[in-house]
């Protein structure tokens, strides 16, 4: 559920002190004030300039009941797809990623509404099941 105002002004003040923190184990570069060009920066500092910049959309869970603490759905449906083309390098066409995506995105959500991939399979190929599309597999 949402949390009370109160609570969410405490949680917004000590994410901001662990910030403030960041900043003290993590500087931002000096600027070259002759130089057009932007300093680089590290990973350490480029997220935590990036957790200040969008820290609204970070403690979003706290006020809005429909955001999720994580996005963890989301990233686990496209880790696989991920994995693959890090193993093949790249799909051998459009048309066969799109295949590959396709049948992909029936297993996730045949796993979501609580059917096994195998048992979604077998009820796809024995038409007890709809294909999303209006193309088969």
């Amino acid at each position: 559920g949402i949390l009370t105002k109160d609570i969410q002004v405490a949680r917004r003040k000590g994410y901001q002190a662990i910030l403030l923190k960041g900043d003290i184990e993590c500087p931002a570069p000096p600027e070259n004030p002759k130089s057009k060009r932007r300093v680089k920066r590290g990973k350490s500092r480029n997220l935590l300039e990036r957790l200040r910049e969008f820290e609204d959309d970070v403690l979003r869970f706290m006020y809005c009941a429909h955001a999720s603490f994580t996005n963890n759905m989301g990233e686990q449906d496209l880790r696989m797809s991920k994995v693959r083309q890090k193993i093949s390098g790249c799909f051998i066409s459009l048309e066969s990623a799109r295949r590959f995506y396709r049948v992909r995105s029936y297993l996730m959500t045949c796993q979501k509404q609580g059917i096994s991939a195998t048992d979604g399979l077998q009820l796809l190929f024995s038409k007890q099941l709809p294909w999303p599309t209006s193309q088969s597999p």
